[in-house]
C-alpha cells in the first residue's frame, strides 16, 4: 500500500464522521509508517487539506503535522486558509511570523511527499511564494523591459519619457536566466494600497524634444509593449476581435488616431483581483515521545485576516489633459476618474507636455492564490498536441516493425543458419556470403576523424542529459513561470555539472577506438570547449549587434566574465574528471578482430549520404508540431507551460532517433558499407537540418512583421545555437544505439 492509497482510505473513512480522541493514536501510528525515518535530515512537506471540497477533518491534518520529523518547515492549507509552521529540533515552534517563505527550485527538490494528493483541490507552483497584505497595505508595481515581436530587441522602460519613482528607478534582484533573456526589472512610480480604490496623478513631463518624439514614434511603429508586474504577476489586457476575446500580457506604448497621428498611452485603469482569507490560528503543543503537534486556537481567539493578489488587469487609455493645470498637483494627488472613450487623445508632437495618471480598482475574487497563474497558463490547442503525439506513435510503430523484422527474421535466421554449419561448410559458405556478414573484419575499423566523433558524442550526452532532466522537472511543476529565468538558469547549471558524464563517455569511446588511453586529456579538453566555444562565439557576435542597438538584451560585460568563470571553473574541471574516470573504466571489447587491409566498398548507384540526410525527416515529423509552439513562445511572447506534452514528445523523439539510426546502419552493412560510424550519427542528427529550414520558414511566413536586418540576424543566430544542440543530441542518441546494435550483432557471429 502506498501513501496515496492510505490517504484516500483515511479520507473516505473520516469524511462522514468526526475522528474521536481514542482513534488519534491509531491514526498517528499508521501515518508514521509512511514518513521518513531520518529525523536529522531537513525535510519539507506540503499538506493540502480542503474541508469544503473533500471534507477532510482538521484532526487528520493535525496528526500529519505532529508526525513530521524535527527541523521541518510545514505549510498547511485549511480550505484555502494558510498557516506556516516551523518545527525546530529541541524547542517548541510557533507560527511563523512571515508568510513569504521563498519556495525556490533548490528547496523544492527537497519535497519528500505530497500528502493527500488524490483528494486535494489545490495547486502549488514551486518557485513562487505567498504575499499577504492587510487592508491599506502598500503594493508596489515593477516594470520590465519594453518588448516587441517586430524587432525582438528589448529596451529599458525608462528609455522613454515616463514618470520615475520619487527615489529613482531601483533594479530588482535578477538571476542568471533573467539577464540572459534581456529582462530588466525595475521599480516604478505605480503604488497601490490594498483594497482601496484610487485615481492618482503621477507627473507631467517636460516639453518633448525632437529626439524624444522620434524615439516614441519609433517604439509605437515597432509595436512595443509595456510590461508591468504586481506581486510577481504580469499585467494582462483583454481585447475583442471579431467577437473573440484575446488575452495579452502588457499594453502598447501608443497607437494611431483616425488621422494617422501618433498618440501615447498616458492613463491606465488597473483592476486588481484579490482573495480575502482568515488565518485559522494555530497553536503548537508538545506531544511527548509522539513528537510535536498543531491544534487550532480557541474560537474566540483573534484571527488574522488579509488579502492575496490573484489577478492583475489593465485597460490602457490616452487622455488629453491641460499640463498647466495638472502640473500644479503633487505626485500621488487624488484626481477624478475619467471615461477613456469620451476623452480626447494625447497626440505626440514636439514641445508637447504629457501628464501621466492612473486609477486602480480592487475586486474580490474566488480564485485562490495557488491557482492564480491558470489564466496565463491555460493551454490552447490541446488537440494539436495530441495529434502530434499520435503522429509520432504511428512513426514509431512503423519503424519498430522494421526493427522487429530485422532482428527476429533476418538476423536471427542468418545467425541460426550460419551456426548450424560445420567448419568446412562455413568456409565454403563464406565464399558465397553477402551482406553484413562480409564486413565482419572491417566493421569495427576506426572511423575518419575519431577524435571529433568522440567529442561530438560527449557533448551530445551532456546536452541530452540537460534536456531530459530540465523538461522532466518542468513537467512535474518545479519550473514555475513565476520564477523568471529559472528555466534557463537550471539548464545552464545542469549543463555545467553534466560535464562529468560528457568527459566519461567521450574518453571511454576514445579508448575503445584507439585501444589505449593516450591523448585522453586532449579529448576531454575538446569536449569542454567544442559546443560552449561555438555558443560563446555566436553570442559574442550577437552581443556586439545588441550593444550597437542600445538594447537591454545585450549581455553585460560582467555577466560575460561570470559565464566564463562558470565554464572554466566548473564545467572544464568536471569534464576532465569525467575523462579521468573514463580512463579507469574497462574498455569496451570488440567481439571480432579487425583485418589489417580494409575491404573495398562496392560502388553504389546513388551516394549513401543522400539516404542519411533523408532519414532526418522521420524524427522531424515527431518534433515539428511542438516546435511551432516552442518558437511561438520564444519569439511571440507567449507562455509555454505544456511541459508534460513536451516530455512525451522528447521520449518519442529519442525512440524514433534510435530506430532510424539502427535501420540505416543495418541497411549500410547489408550493402557491405562498413563505414557506418559517422552515418549512424547523422542519420538521426540530420533532423537539425530540417529544424533549421523550418526556422527559416517560420521567419518568412510567421514572423513577417519582423523588421530590419538586425532582428533577422538575431533570430538566425539564436536558431543556429538551437540547431547545433539538436544535432549533437539526436546524433548522439542514434550513434550510441547503433554502436550497441552492431556490437550485439557481431558478438553473435562465431569466428575462429
Amino acid at each position: 500500500m502506498n501513501f496515496e492509497t492510505l490517504a484516500s482510505g483515511l479520507c473516505a473513512q473520516w469524511s462522514s464522521k468526526p475522528v474521536g480522541e481514542a482513534q488519534i493514536p491509531v491514526v498517528r501510528n499508521t501515518i508514521s509508517l509512511f514518513l521518513p525515518r531520518n529525523r536529522a535530515r531537513r525535510v519539507e512537506f506540503v499538506i493540502v487539506c480542503d474541508k469544503l471540497v473533500s471534507k477532510i477533518p482538521d484532526r487528520v491534518c493535525e496528526i500529519l503535522v505532529s508526525k513530521i520529523p524535527d527541523r521541518v518547515y510545514a505549510r498547511v492549507f485549511y480550505s484555502g486558509l494558510e498557516a506556516n509552521l516551523k518545527l525546530t529540533q529541541g524547542q517548541m515552534g510557533s507560527p511563523m511570523a512571515s508568510r513569504s517563505i521563498q519556495m525556490s527550485i533548490a528547496r523544492s527538490l527537497s519535497i519528500v511527499i505530497l500528502l493527500f494528493a488524490t483528494v486535494c483541490n489545490g495547486f502549488y507552483l514551486p518557485g513562487s511564494y505567498l504575499h499577504t497584505y492587510p487592508k491599506g497595505g502598500e503594493l508596489t508595481v515593477k516594470v520590465n523591459s519594453l518588448t516587441s515581436i517586430e524587432t525582438e530587441l528589448p529596451f529599458s522602460y525608462y528609455s522613454l519619457p515616463y514618470c520615475q519613482p520619487p527615489k529613482g528607478p531601483q533594479k530588482s534582484a535578477e538571476n542568471l536566466g533573467e539577464l540572459l533573456m534581456g529582462d530588466q526589472i525595475e521599480s516604478s512610480p505605480y503604488i497601490f494600497h490594498m483594497n482601496m480604490n484610487e485615481s492618482v496623478y503621477l507627473c507631467t513631463t517636460k516639453p518633448l524634444n525632437e529626439q524624444e518624439v522620434k524615439v516614441l514614434k519609433q517604439r509605437i511603429d515597432d509595436l512595443y509593449q509595456v510590461n508591468l508586474i504586481l506581486d510577481n504577476l504580469p499585467v494582462m489586457r483583454y481585447t475583442k476581435q471579431n467577437g473573440i476575446t484575446i488575452k495579452w500580457t502588457g499594453f502598447p506604448v501608443g497607437g494611431y488616431d483616425q488621422e494617422k497621428n501618433h498618440y501615447i498611452i498616458n492613463h491606465l485603469k488597473f483592476k486588481v483581483l484579490v482573495h480575502e482569507y482568515e488565518d485559522s490560528g494555530f497553536n503548537l503543543i508538545g506531544a511527548g515521545d509522539e513528537g510535536m503537534g498543531a491544534v487550532p486556537a480557541e474560537e474566540n481567539a483573534n484571527k488574522k485576516s488579509g488579502f492575496e493578489v490573484v489577478g492583475f488587469e489593465v485597460v490602457p487609455c490616452t487622455v488629453k489633459r491641460d499640463p498647466a493645470v495638472m502640473s500644479k498637483n503633487d505626485m500621488y494627488a487624488k484626481i477624478p476618474t475619467v471615461q477613456c472613450e469620451q476623452e480626447m487623445q494625447q497626440v505626440i508632437k514636439e514641445q508637447e507636455q504629457i501628464s501621466f495618471t492612473y486609477e486602480v480598482v480592487f475586486e474580490k475574487s474566488e480564485i485562490r492564490w495557488p491557482s492564480r497563474w491558470d489564466a496565463y497558463l491555460k493551454m490552447e490547442g490541446a488537440r494539436v498536441h495530441w495529434f502530434s503525439i499520435l503522429n509520432s506513435l504511428m512513426v514509431i510503430s512503423f519503424l519498430a516493425g522494421i526493427v522487429f523484422v530485422i532482428f527476429l527474421r533476418t538476423v536471427r535466421r542468418d545467425l541460426t543458419k550460419y551456426e548450424e554449419l560445420d567448419k568446412e561448410a562455413q568456409a565454403q559458405m563464406a565464399e558465397e556470403l553477402s551482406g553484413w556478414k562480409l564486413v565482419v573484419g572491417d566493421v569495427f575499423r576506426a572511423p575518419n576523424h575519431p577524435k571529433l566523433l568522440c567529442v561530438m558524442v560527449g557533448d551530445g550526452v551532456q546536452i541530452t542529459g540537460m534536456a531530459v532532466v530540465t523538461i522532466l522537472f518542468a513537467a512535474l511543476g518545479f519550473m514555475s513561470p513565476a520564477s523568471r529565468g529559472m528555466l534557463l538558469t537550471g539548464m545552464i547549471l545542469l549543463y555545467l555539472f553534466l560535464g562529468i558524464a560528457a568527459g566519461y563517455v567521450a574518453v571511454r569511446m576514445w579508448r575503445t577506438m584507439q585501444g589505449d588511453s593516450s591523448g585522453w586529456r586532449s579529448v576531454a579538453w575538446s569536449v569542454a570547449c567544442f559546443f560552449p566555444g561555438m555558443v560563446f562565439l555566436i553570442l559574442t557576435i550577437l552581443n556586439f549587434i545588441l550593444w550597437g542597438s542600445h538594447s537591454t538584451g545585450a549581455i553585460p560585460i560582467s555577466l560575460f566574465f561570470i559565464l566564463l568563470s562558470l565554464w572554466f571553473c566548473i564545467s572544464v574541471p568536471l569534464t576532465l574528471l569525467g575523462g579521468f574516470i573514463g580512463t579507469r573504466a574497462e574498455a569496451i571489447q570488440y567481439p571480432v578482430r579487425t583485418n589489417q587491409i580494409p575491404r573495398e566498398i562496392p560502388a553504389r548507384k546513388y551516394p549513401s549520404w543522400l539516404l542519411v540526410l533523408g532519414a532526418g525527416t522521420l524524427p522531424f515529423g515527431t518534433l515539428f508540431i511542438e516546435l511551432f509552439f516552442i518558437m511561438s513562445s520564444i519569439w511571440l511572447g507567449r507562455f509555454y507551460y505544456v511541459f508534460g506534452f513536451l516530455f512525451v514528445v522528447l521520449v518519442l523523439l529519442v525512440i524514433v532517433c534510435a530506430e532510424v539510426s539502427v535501420v540505416l546502419t543495418y541497411m549500410h552493412l547489408c550493402v557491405e558499407d562498413w563505414q557506418w560510424w559517422w552515418k549512424s550519427f547523422f542519420a538521426s542528427g540530420s533532423v537539425a537540418l530540417y529544424v533549421f529550414l523550418y526556422a527559416i520558414n517560420y521567419l518568412v511566413f510567421d514572423l513577417r512583421s519582423l523588421s530590419g536586418p538586425v532582428s533577422a540576424v538575431l533570430y538566425l543566430g539564436y536558431s543556429l545555437i538551437m540547431v547545433l544542440a539538436i544535432m549533437l543530441s539526436t546524433g548522439t542518441i542514434g550513434f550510441l544505439t547503433s554502436f550497441y546494435f552492431v556490437h550485439y550483432l557481431f558478438s553473435s557471429v562465431k569466428i575462429d
